[in-house]
């Protein structure tokens, strides 16, 4: 049997390890992409702390797509983690650049691979698509248009991309975490060595901590190895409950 291929990007950030060690598990061929593999050092450093990972230099979605298929000569999975630091404020005080460069690593970027890939995933019986999204917009804060917007708009695309595909069989699903422990964004320092980190967590999420790397790395497994197509634009909550009400109506 020929062993299926799954393509992860930005595989050093956020969803990503867990994404990696999931699809290992499940028997796929890992495919990674990241920002930080345009230097040599970085490659190497992954490929001795992941031997069975196929690393690409590649950074243009066409590329990245191309050179994953080219692996095995098919595409069966395409896990889209996506990842930005989130750059907060005021409207008025605001950056169009930040808004700009948001948007193409949280919009642009996974709407472009999407693009390259959808013609290889049509090629195979059984494919799947995975987005990495967030849970942040089920509560908007004050100053937070920008990574707002752009997830706001990453989810959208999930929607659209869903109904495109449902005729071809092809899923297509998101994961939206909040409260996920991670160093893209809620990094060990602050939020589980630091007492004031840990209890603003507990406080916060109705769980009483952080979602656990291997936690979201069970929901991608089974997101990219369900049997049915018939769960389709789904955005799940990955959150612990969060956002809860602070008091009652009155």
């Amino acid at each position: 049997m020929t062993q299926p291929v799954a393509l992860i990007t930005n595989a050093l950030a956020f969803a990503g390890p867990p994404a990696v060690a999931s699809l290992l598990k499940a028997g796929f061929r890992v495919v990674v992409h990241d920002t930080a593999f345009t230097s040599s050092a970085a490659q190497a450093a992954y490929r001795s702390a992941n031997p069975d990972v196929v690393v690409l230099p590649d950074q243009t979605p066409p590329e990245i797509v191309e050179s994953a298929w080219a692996v095995g000569h098919r595409l069966d999975v395409l896990v889209s983690n996506d990842a930005y630091r989130p750059i907060h404020g005021p409207i008025e005080d605001a950056e169009i650049e930040s808004l700009q460069s948001t948007l193409e690593r949280l919009v642009v970027f996974p709407f472009a691979i999407a693009k390259a890939a959808i013609p290889r995933l049509k090629a195979q019986a059984k494919a799947r698509i995975v987005f990495i999204s967030s849970n942040r917009n089920r509560l908007p804060l004050r100053g937070g248009s920008i990574p707002d917007i752009a997830r706001a708009g990453a989810n959208a695309l999930v929607t659209s991309l869903s109904i495109e595909l449902a005729p071809h069989g092809i899923p297509v699903n998101a994961i939206a975490p909040n409260y996920l422990y991670s160093e893209t964004y809620y990094p060990k320092a602050r939020f589980v060595d630091d007492a004031a980190g840990r209890a603003y967590i507990e406080q916060t999420v109705p769980a009483g901590r952080l979602g656990e790397p291997r936690e979201i790395g069970e929901l991608i497994h089974y997101l990219a190895t369900m049997d049915g197509n018939f769960m389709t634009g789904a955005i799940i909550d990955f959150s612990g409950g969060w956002p809860v009400a602070t008091s009652a109506p009155t």
